[in-house]
């Protein structure tokens, strides 16, 4: 498996936003049974978060959904604040965002590269924000990582939080792949898909965390085990779940 597997990366473009914008292209359905390897079809997950979320974050403010795709987490979050404001780096990501979200008073997409300097200035309007983020600093390498950091202090001001949930998987890649239902024979084709054309995953959990959020500049409220669920590929149910971590932080003296 390994050399399929090397053969399939190879192709992926090496421009990170390139890379997601053609993703984003060439998608034709969103939803459970589609192409989108992360996507349950359902709002299941978030659900599972309802708590942390009532708990932690204002809902007086807004909420930033970063990295939101096709928008189907920020529709989610809907209903817990007065707006919702989904950012991706694709362009086609948020156009498809857009048209799935018509009818939803609340909630607006944004074309942005959240690891560009002053990216978060003024996504919110004049208002602090609520910022969630799933599924996004396990892709980014450790730069972009403190990049993106950089401007949820930004968005947050006094009275924001940030909610994290992130694929944190322990094995290598062929023990990942495995997990969502590779084999010797045939690898499904959503996976496939991710494996040809985006970035290699990597993992996120207390440790890198501690690297991305520094302790001395972040108050940690909350974390723990969470379950990220993905696209159901097979008939073990199972492999549409893979280990991930939650954490709920804040900045020092905001």
């Amino acid at each position: 498996m390994i050399p399929k597997l090397i053969r399939l990366s190879r192709s992926a473009p090496k421009d990170r936003t390139v890379a997601w914008d053609l993703y984003w292209a060439g998608i034709a359905q969103t939803g459970a049974q589609s192409e989108v390897l992360w996507d349950s079809g359902s709002d299941h997950e978030l659900l599972g978060y309802a708590d942390l979320l009532k708990r932690h974050l204002d809902p007086a403010l807004p909420v930033v959904d970063v990295g939101c795709g096709h928008g189907s987490f920020t529709r989610a979050l809907a209903p817990f604040f007065p707006r919702a404001i989904g950012v991706d780096v694709s362009a086609h990501a948020v156009e498809r965002a857009r048209k799935e979200s018509a009818g939803t008073d609340n909630v607006t997409f944004l074309a942005c590269d959240m690891t560009q300097p002053g990216a978060g200035a003024g996504l919110a309007g004049s208002t602090d924000a609520n910022v969630f983020i799933r599924g996004v600093l396990h892709v980014l390498e450790p730069a972009d990582q403190a990049a993106l950091v950089g401007n949820l202090r930004q968005l947050l001001g006094t009275r924001g939080a940030v909610f994290l949930a992130e694929t944190n998987f322990q094995g290598n890649p062929v023990d990942y792949v495995t997990h969502l239902g590779a084999t010797t024979a045939a690898i499904p084709a959503p996976l496939e898909r991710a494996i040809r054309e985006l970035p290699m995953p990597g993992h996120f959990g207390p440790a890198e965390r501690s690297k991305a959020f520094p302790p001395e500049t972040w108050e940690l409220l909350e974390d723990g085990p969470a379950t990220i669920e993905t696209n159901p590929m097979t008939g073990e149910s199972s492999a549409s779940r893979i280990p991930g971590y939650f954490a709920v932080l804040k900045p020092w003296n905001a």
